[in-house]
């Protein structure tokens, strides 16, 4: 059966608010009231879209290429995985056509981080501006996040060939 010309992934990621006076969102330093508990810096936003990416591909999750139990991921950059994860893919013949990312938490407000978060991520994923869509959401409340407890992001790309 021939290959198609595209794939798409799916990813999602939390983590629990903890110490500390600000998130790293999509390789963006957002200040806020708490930090996350993660062992690397706890990008929800950039764990989400590797693990898209790498779903995308079959390649399992962020976690059985950047193991938490590895003492070089302590603290690291997400966007070190990031880039990684696109390595990946151009080895595979494979690029990222676009990604659309959902940020869920009731603070801190992402609106006023948007721009640059998008930036940061087309820039290491080597795509255009209008290729990166970013929105956020509350859950009204409700759950973990709406009580806020943490902050999830779900994130959705299309890979095709170049």
């Amino acid at each position: 059966m021939p290959e198609l010309p595209i794939r798409i992934g799916q990813g999602f990621d939390v983590h629990a608010f903890g110490e500390g006076d600000f998130l790293m969102l999509g390789g963006v330093r957002v200040p806020h009231t708490q930090g996350v508990l993660a062992y690397s810096d706890g990008d929800v936003v950039i764990h989400a879209l590797c693990d898209a990416m790498l779903g995308a591909l079959a390649l399992g999750d962020i976690g059985r290429h950047f193991q938490p139990s590895d003492p070089q991921w302590e603290g690291a950059d997400s966007r070190l995985f990031l880039r990684q994860c696109q390595k990946m893919l151009q080895e595979r013949g494979w690029r990222v056509g676009n990604a659309d990312i959902t940020v869920i938490c009731e603070r801190p407000k992402i609106g006023p981080h948007a721009a640059a978060i998008r930036e940061v991520l087309a820039q290491d994923l080597g795509i255009a501006l209008d290729d990166v869509g970013l929105k956020a959401t509350t859950s009204e409340t409700l759950g973990f996040t709406g009580r806020g407890e943490g902050i999830a992001a779900l994130a959705t790309v299309l890979l095709a060939r170049p």
